[in-house]
C-alpha cells in the first residue's frame, strides 16, 4: 500500500513554524494511525494529505483565525483575587504570576469552568484585589506554517471503537505557551524558583557515577540530529554539565570537545571528549575558560538543575565567539531531589519559555529559537516500552551570541 485513500490509516509528521516578538518556534508532532474516514481536518489539511504516497510532503499557510480562533478581547477579563484558588493542598499554595499558565479548575464562580477542568489559561496581570486572565488560545492571532510528511500508509480492517481526533487541536495543544504575552517578560522568578528539595552540595549527590541513558534512543537521535544541524564541523565545543555521553553525531568532526561536569569518572568514560573538567556550576558558575574560545556550547538534559542560570548564561556568552551558538535540550524526566522548584510547577511547553527568559534577560544573545518534538513511538527494546508507548518528548532552546 503506497497511496492513502479514505479507507486507510496513515502516519504523518506535522511541523508547525511560527514566530513572536522575541523568538522563532518549531513544533513537530508525529501522528500515527490517522483515520481519514473518521478523523477531523480543516479542508486545506485534508486536501494536502489525502491520496498521497509515502514520502510526499506539503506546506500550508494558515492565516490568523483560519484554524485557531482569532484573538477575542472578551476572553481577556478581570476576576477577583479571591476567585483564584491558591491553596491546592494543605501544604501547597500557588501565587498567580504574570505570564504564567494555570489550569482553569483553579478558578471559582466563572461560567462553564469546573474544578476538574485542566485546560490552561494565562494570568496576565496581578493586583491586590484583581487578576487579569486570558482565556484565548496561546496561538490566537498568530499565523503559522504547517508542513506535512507522509511517513507510512496501512490498510484498515475495521472502524470499530475509538474516538474522533481533531488533528489541528492535537497539533496545537501546548505550542504558544513558550512565548511571552504581548512581549512582556513572564514572571518565573518569584517564590524562590531555584530552591530544591535536596540542598546538600551537588558533589555529594553525584559522587557515584551513573552510567545510564536518561532518554530513550529515539529521543537521543532527535537531539543528535539537532546538534548536527546547528554545530558546524571543525567547531570548538563545550559540553556543559556533561556526563559519560555527549549525544553528538559520530560524523561531526570536532578538533576540541571539552566536557564540564560533576563526576570525573563519568567524564573519563566519555569517548567523544578531548578533555574534561570536574566543576560544580551551582557552587561556582564561573567557567574556567578564556573569552571567546568556543564556537558552540551544548547542555543536554541538565537545564532543570541550574540554580544560578543567569550567571551561567552570562559566562557562556563570555566564552563563546561572536555568533557562537548555545543549545539546551531537555525532556520531562529528572532527578527529583535536585530539580529546581519552578521546573516542576510549570507546563512542559512553559519550560521552553523559562529557558528563553534566561537568554532574553541575559541580554547577550539573539536569534533565539525553540523546538518541540512529540508523539514518536518508543523503541520496543526500551526498558519502559511496556509502560510508555510514546518516546520521551524533546524540547530545545538555542540562541547565538550577539555580534
Amino acid at each position: 500500500m503506497n497511496s492513502n485513500i479514505p479507507d486507510t490509516l496513515a502516519t504523518v509528521e506535522f511541523q508547525s513554524d511560527w514566530k513572536n516578538e522575541s523568538a522563532s518556534h518549531t513544533d513537530i508532532f508525529y501522528a500515527d494511525r490517522i483515520n481519514f474516514w473518521r478523523d477531523i481536518f480543516p479542508p486545506q489539511l485534508y486536501k494536502a494529505l489525502i491520496y498521497r504516497c509515502i514520502g510526499d510532503s506539503a506546506e500550508i499557510e494558515f492565516t490568523p483565525g483560519e484554524v485557531i480562533p482569532v484573538y477575542d478581547d472578551r476572553k481577556l477579563f478581570q476576576i477577583r483575587n479571591s476567585q483564584f484558588e491558591k491553596k491546592i493542598r494543605s501544604d501547597a499554595f500557588i501565587n498567580p504570576r504574570p505570564g504564567r499558565f494555570y489550569p482553569k479548575g483553579l478558578l471559582k464562580d466563572i461560567a462553564n469552568v469546573f474544578k476538574e477542568n485542566i485546560v490552561p489559561f494565562r494570568c496576565t496581570k496581578v493586583a491586590d484585589s484583581e487578576i487579569q486572565v486570558d482565556f484565548n488560545h496561546p496561538l490566537a492571532g498568530k499565523a503559522f506554517q504547517l508542513r506535512t510528511l507522509i511517513c507510512d500508509v496501512k490498510n484498515k480492517h475495521s472502524d470499530r471503537g475509538g474516538s474522533l481526533t481533531d488533528w489541528i487541536d492535537a497539533i496545537t495543544d501546548g505550542p504558544g505557551m513558550q512565548a511571552r504575552w504581548k512581549g512582556q517578560p513572564t514572571d518565573f522568578f518569584s517564590d524562590d524558583p531555584f530552591r530544591r528539595s535536596d540542598e546538600t552540595p551537588d558533589g555529594h549527590f553525584y559522587e557515584k557515577p551513573r552510567f545510564v541513558n536518561h532518554l530513550d534512543d529515539t529521543a537521543i537521535a532527535h537531539i543528535r540530529n539537532l546538534y548536527g544541524r546547528l554545530i558546524k564541523p571543525k567547531s570548538r565545543v563545550l559540553d556543559l554539565m556533561s556526563s559519560w555521553t555527549s549525544h553528538l553525531p559520530a560524523n561531526l568532526e570536532l578538533p576540541q570537545l571539552t566536557g564540564l561536569g560533576l563526576n570525573a569518572e563519568e567524564l573519563k568514560q566519555n569517548e567523544r571528549l578531548t578533555e574534561y573538567v570536574a566543576h560544580d556550576l551551582n557552587e561556582n558558575p564561573i567557567l574556567p575558560f578564556e573569552d571567546g574560545h568556543y564556537d558552540a556550547v551544548i547542555c543536554t538534559v541538565s537545564a532543570e538543575y541550574m540554580t544560578r542560570p543567569f550567571d551561567v548564561f552570562a559566562e557562556t556568552a563570555r566564552i563563546l565567539k561572536p555568533g557562537g551558538v548555545f543549545i539546551l535540550s531537555f525532556s520531562n524526566r529528572w532527578f527529583a531531589p535536585k530539580v529546581i522548584r519552578i521546573w516542576q510547577e510549570i507546563h512542559e511547553f512553559e519550560r521552553m519559555g523559562l529557558v528563553t527568559e534566561y537568554f532574553l534577560q541575559t541580554g547577550k544573545f539573539e536569534k533565539i529559537s525553540t523546538l518541540s518534538i512529540r508523539g514518536y513511538p518508543r523503541p520496543e527494546t526500551d526498558k519502559y516500552y511496556s509502560q510508555q508507548f510514546f518516546s520521551d518528548p524533546v524540547f530545545a532552546v538555542w540562541g547565538t551570541k550577539r555580534l
